[in-house]
């Protein structure tokens, strides 16, 4: 057998485990990247920035706490550590983490340290996760400028990011979901009870109120 006739199996065998490795390997491979923020509600959160382009994904979860594997009664109870926060996986070649910045300050009331709307307790709080100095200086720079914007003291704070725990299934995509809950305005359709709930907690309104027409998801 010449070397050519054995270098044959050889480039196959390294064909196939390059082949694997790529296959096991997709997430970040194409230069996606997370940005990790806290906005009261979640479902709130999550449903805003699904409609951003360039945003991949967003998953409702925990982080912040020292509690494994929590569950959403734990951390609305208030004894895990843990915000209720919004893992956003987004596209830098389609939008960048400074916009998502500046859209996430801007949907929220950042002069709030008790929580969002109606929604009260430390588990509603504010804040921006960051991984390494590059993040935090962006997150800083962005809370500087929607603080010279609003002309009012921002109270969200830069935390270093922590292990994040995405919530129960329920949970995910529940803007639009269809299953029948039942609520305080009745059984409705999860999409339909998301809505009575975010205008009931008047965080559009307040948003508003705040950043005017500067504020990206809360309509007119």
């Amino acid at each position: 057998m010449t070397y050519a006739q054995n270098f044959k199996p050889l480039a196959l065998v390294l064909l196939i485990g390059l082949a694997v490795f790529v296959r096991a390997c997709p997430a970040k491979a194409a230069g996606q990247e997370t940005l990790t923020v806290a906005g009261g509600c979640f479902w709130c959160v999550e449903s805003d920035f699904e409609s951003v382009p360039g945003v991949i994904e967003a998953v409702s979860g925990f982080t912040g706490g020292k509690s494994k594997d929590p569950t959403y009664k734990q951390v609305t109870g208030g004894n895990t550590g843990h915000y209720e926060s919004v893992q956003i996986t987004f596209d830098p070649a389609k939008v960048s983490r400074s916009t998502l910045l500046t859209m996430f300050l801007r949907s929220v009331d950042p002069t709030d340290a008790g929580g969002q709307f109606c929604d009260r307790g430390a588990s509603y709080r504010t804040a921006i996760f960051v991984s390494n100095a590059g993040e935090k200086t962006l997150a800083e720079q962005a809370i500087s400028q929607a603080q010279s914007d609003l002309g009012q003291t921002i109270v969200t704070p830069v935390l270093n990011a922590s292990r994040f725990y995405p919530a129960e299934a329920n949970h995910q995509d529940y803007y639009k979901g269809t299953k029948l809950v039942f609520t305080r305005f009745g059984p409705k359709r999860q999409s339909a009870a998301y809505k009575k709930y975010r205008k009931a907690c008047g965080r559009d309104a307040r948003v508003r109120q705040l950043w005017g027409s500067t504020a990206p998801f809360a309509g007119s």
